[in-house]
């Protein structure tokens, strides 16, 4: 039995944030936009500490490499259909950004595969595009719940997020196709 080390907090940090999505979409299912927006920043906040431990220590892993995008993605997909389900959101937005994952996500696996080991690289566009969906969320929530907001700040950033995710997808795809000729280039002539 393996006894626990402090290089594993950010882990654990990550698979407590992954648990952690099971009740912030309970409490949306249940309108508790209060408690489920209190939890969404925590799941924030324990993000950001997860990322300084690993980097602050030197205690990165390729197990945190994985968790940690998993973690915030599982979180933000699951808030999106949620928000969809209930039509705070518009569920077209909420399939965009579940189909621009799995775009990303089974390009990578099929990148790692077949030609060569992925090296994560979040993009700026992709870095964009995941603020704005933390905020387009925490802007729903707060709206659904006890704050009222302007409604054309709301679609603004529903048409910021499908932007971003359009502009983000077909850069992924774009790059790690030019990627891949090239390494298929480079070993046919080898």
């Amino acid at each position: 039995m393996s006894v626990l080390k402090p290089s594993d907090i950010p882990n654990i940090i990550s698979i407590l944030r992954l648990i952690a999505v099971i009740p912030v979409v309970y409490l949306l299912v249940v309108h508790e936009f209060g408690w489920a927006l209190v939890l969404f920043a925590a799941a924030g906040i324990s993000d950001g500490l997860d990322g300084f431990l690993a980097k602050h220590y030197g205690w990165q892993s390729r197990l945190g490499g994985l968790l940690d995008p998993l973690a915030d993605k599982t979180l933000l997909v699951c808030c999106f259909l949620v928000l969809g389900a209930h039509d705070l959101i518009p569920l077209w937005l909420a399939l965009a950004v579940i189909f621009r994952d799995l775009l990303i996500v089974s390009g990578a696996l099929l990148y790692n595969y077949r030609i060569a080991e992925v090296e994560a690289a979040p993009i700026l566009m992709s870095k964009i595009n995941t603020a704005l969906q933390i905020l387009l969320v925490v802007l729903v929530i707060l709206n659904a719940g006890w704050l009222p907001l302007p409604e054309e700040l709301i679609t603004a950033l529903i048409w910021g997020c499908l932007f971003t995710v359009v502009v983000s997808g077909a850069q992924y795809v774009w790059i790690w196709s030019r990627k891949a000729l090239a390494e298929r280039r480079a070993s046919r002539s080898e």
